[in-house]
Parts: structure tokens; C-alpha cells; sequence
């Protein structure tokens, strides 16, 4: 797309600081990324997200990022949006446990978004390295399609630790089981149809195994080990935060939710980024992969309403300047927008959907308009005043998501926006297809 002849202070801006990247390969050499050295300073958590799922050059650019970060810069653990109870058997696996076609059974129930490839890499530079990588999934289970994934562990643990609250676990994952799906499009339809007294008693049952874990701390922890406990907590709580999460959104759909109620998976993945950062070694750094949305730092708000607030927030709000946003975004292409779909394997379908000329007041109308390519902007150093001092931000307010575009200040919701030209969406996204 040609450059404005006339372009705003930010795209102005924009024109004279980014910084030319010249590799998607993820396989190619990484002095093009060295900008990121200095953006990234001694941050502990570097996320890393996209506008889109599925898209084939945010994959690589990610993959090339992580190589990076973990080749240049000393970070050795690989925290994605994909579930905490799962993630466990993926760190395994790439620390070299099983044979390495072992990986497509780990993933083949699982949405495919873009965990398969930087694991491979992980296991191969595992092999190797001085620094292993590790693996941390921080996400509700099954992308918010099932209980199952977290409650089947924690039974096993009650199993052997409790025995007398086995009745009430089995129950919870009776009630579970009847609408689980592979992601949450498939099963908050489901749950909606299930008896009010049905989905009370799923939780009350959660909620209340989730108050005798943390009121009998002490008695499980002296019979199964600290280790052990925290997990099988976080496991409960991730499937509590999950079925929250399906009346929040049938809230949400019927009109009568409550403001920000859909937050709850937000804050769970960011408290799961920050308990593997806890108990991981003094000095440690993580890579994080998810979604814009998830990583930016400013609420989510659409048509006006607060709707959400991001893990990105949570996580700048606790770390500080330990916590950088890297949004990856295109100016043109393709993208992959989600269509809702129950008959489909995930609840939904990818449509392959060409992009239109990028609406002005976006990033991407920025990154156009000053003529960039494959590019990275540090908005660390964008101006934030008009010039004539009338306090009004002269930088983007909207962003990509798939097609259509969320109003956010981008200037505080990232610290960064990488872009790429061309975007196309990836052979394996009609994977959410029957």
C-alpha cells in the first residue's frame, strides 16, 4: 500500500523510527531482531501475540522471536496460551521424554494454534543447550471447553490424599463430562442447555472442594508434599475460573451480565504466569505466546462497554516494567476471522478472509501509511502529546483482530508492534472444520 503524502504527527513518527526486520524464516539468522535487546532491556515476562489465530507469518515471526530470546538473551521458559493441567506433559515431552512422534498424540484433541512448531524447536535446542527451555501452559483447560482435562488429575490426587471428598469430585466431573467440548465455542452452548440445577450443583460442587483444599492446607500438604498440592490447586482452580467463565459469556450473550465478567480467564492465566514464575530459579525470563488481546495492558471494551480486562493488564500491574507487550500485526493479506459453528470439531470454522485497506486511526493505517514493511516499533518512544501541547495522544486508538478492530490506546496497551506486509492464513486452520 503507497505512503500518504500528508502523513499525521504518529505515522510521521512511525516513518523515521522503526526499525526493517528481513527474515520471516524461522530458521534464518537473528541480527535483524537485535533492536529487541534494547526494547526488552531486563524484562522478566516478554509476550509475544498476534491479531489472528491461525495466520502463518505471526508463526514464524514468533518462532524467530523465541529463538532469539532464548539463543541471545538467556530466557528458558516458553509460557503459552494453551492449558496449565496440559502443559505439563508438553514440558516433559521437550525436555526429551518419549519418542518425537509422541508429540501430534499430546496435541491431537487441541486447537491448533501454533504450540506444535516452537515445541519441536524446543525439544531440539534442549538437546543441546546449556540452559534447557522449559514449558508452562497458563490457560483454563481445553481452551474453555471442559473440566475434564484439570479434574481428572485433582481426582487422582483426592484419590490418594482425601478419599472422603471422592463423591463430590465424581459428581463435579459427571456434570462435566455431559457438555464438554474441544474449545469453549463447542461447550458454553452446551452448558446452556443443560438444568439450572445441573450447572448449580457443578458449582457448588467446585467450590466447595476449592474452600476444603485451601482450609486444610496443612493436613494435605503433610500427606502428598508441597509440589504436589500446588498443582492439584491450581488444577481445581482452573476448572472453578472456567465454569465461571460459561455464565459469564451466556451473561454476556443474553444481555444480562455483569460489566467485565468475561475477566476471569484473563486473570487466571495470569496468575499461572506468575506461579511458574515463582517457582521457577532466581533470574529466570519467559517468553509468553497469546493473543493480542490477552497481552495488551488497557481493558477491552467493545461498542463502549468494559468488557474485559486482559491478563496483559494484570500482569503490568504486577510486574511493572518487568512485564513487555510485543503486538504482532499486517496491513494487508488475509485473515482468519472464527465463525460459530457446533457441528464443527472446535465450535467454530476459519474463513480465509481477504483483508480490507486498513481503517484510518489504526496501527496498521500507520504502519501503511509510512511505507513499512516487515518492521518493529518501539512505542516506548513515540510522542505522547500532539504537538501544540493539547494533551491528546497523537497515536493509534484501534487495532486488528481478526477482520474487525478493537478501540484501545494502543500507545499504552503495547510496548511494541511488530508488522508484516502480507498475512495468510495457515494450511492447518480448517482443522476447526467437521
Amino acid at each position: 500500500m503507497p505512503a500518504s503524502p500528508h502523513p499525521g504527527p504518529f505515522t510521521g513518527w512511525l516513518r523515521a523510527h522503526a526499525a526493517p526486520l528481513t527474515h520471516l524464516d524461522p530458521e534464518a539468522p537473528l541480527d535483524d531482531l537485535e533492536p529487541l535487546r534494547e526494547l526488552i532491556g531486563t524484562a522478566r515476562v516478554v509476550a509475544i501475540g498476534e491479531n489472528s489465530h491461525f495466520i502463518t507469518e505471526f508463526s514464524q515471526l514468533r518462532q524467530r522471536i523465541l529463538r532469539f530470546l532464548a539463543e541471545r538473551c538467556g530466557f528458558t521458559v516458553l509460557a503459552f496460551e494453551y492449558g496449565f493441567s496440559e502443559g505439563f506433559p508438553l514440558d516433559a515431552w521437550a525436555q526429551g521424554q518419549g519418542t518425537d512422534d509422541d508429540l501430534s498424540a499430546h496435541l491431537a484433541t487441541a486447537i491448533p494454534v501454533g504450540v506444535e512448531e516452537p515445541l519441536r524447536w524446543m525439544r531440539r535446542h534442549n538437546a543441546t543447550a546449556a540452559h534447557p527451555m522449559r514449558f508452562a501452559g497458563i490457560d483454563i483447560p481445553a481452551a474453555g471447553g471442559s473440566l475434564v482435562p484439570a479434574l481428572t488429575p485433582v481426582a487422582d490426587y483426592l484419590r490418594e490424599i482425601d478419599p472422603e471428598t471422592l463423591p463430590a469430585i465424581e459428581e463435579a466431573m459427571r456434570i462435566a463430562r455431559s457438555f464438554a467440548g474441544a474449545s469453549a465455542a463447542s461447550a458454553a452452548p452446551a452448558w446452556t442447555r443443560l438444568p439450572a440445577a445441573e450447572q448449580d450443583a457443578l458449582s457448588a460442587a467446585l467450590m466447595r472442594l476449592l474452600l476444603r483444599f485451601r482450609a486444610v492446607e496443612v493436613l494435605y500438604v503433610s500427606r502428598g508434599g508441597r509440589h504436589d498440592y500446588d498443582v492439584a490447586l491450581r488444577r481445581l482452580e482452573a476448572a472453578c475460573h472456567a465454569d465461571y467463565g460459561f455464565r459469564a459469556m451466556a451473561g454476556l450473550y443474553a444481555g444480562t451480565g455483569w460489566t467485565a465478567d468475561t475477566s476471569a480467564r484473563d486473570v487466571y492465566m495470569a496468575g499461572s504466569l506468575l506461579w511458574h514464575l515463582e517457582r521457577s530459579e532466581p533470574g529466570t525470563r519467559v517468553v509468553l505466546a497469546a493473543h493480542n488481546a490477552h497481552i495488551q495492558k488497557t481493558p477491552v471494551s467493545f461498542d463502549g462497554h468494559l468488557t474485559g480486562l486482559p491478563m496483559g493488564q494484570h500482569l503490568g500491574n504486577a510486574l511493572g516494567g518487568d512485564y513487555v507487550a510485543l503486538a504482532l500485526t499486517s496491513t494487508a493479506g488475509h485473515t482468519a476471522d472464527m465463525r460459530p459453528d457446533e457441528n464443527a470439531r472446535f465450535g467454530f470454522t476459519v474463513e480465509d478472509t481477504p483483508l480490507r485497506p486498513p481503517e484510518p486511526g489504526s496501527i496498521e493505517a500507520a504502519f501503511a501509511d509510512a511505507g513499512l514493511g516487515l518492521s518493529l516499533a518501539d512505542l516506548r518512544q513515540a510522542p505522547r502529546e500532539t504537538p501544540g501541547g493539547d494533551g491528546h495522544s497523537p497515536g493509534p486508538d484501534r487495532y486488528r483482530i481478526q477482520s474487525a478492530y478493537l478501540h484501545t490506546p494502543v500507545l499504552e496497551a503495547f510496548d511494541a508492534v511488530l508488522n508484516v506486509p502480507v498475512s495468510t492464513v495457515a494450511g492447518d486452520a480448517g482443522a476447526g472444520a467437521p
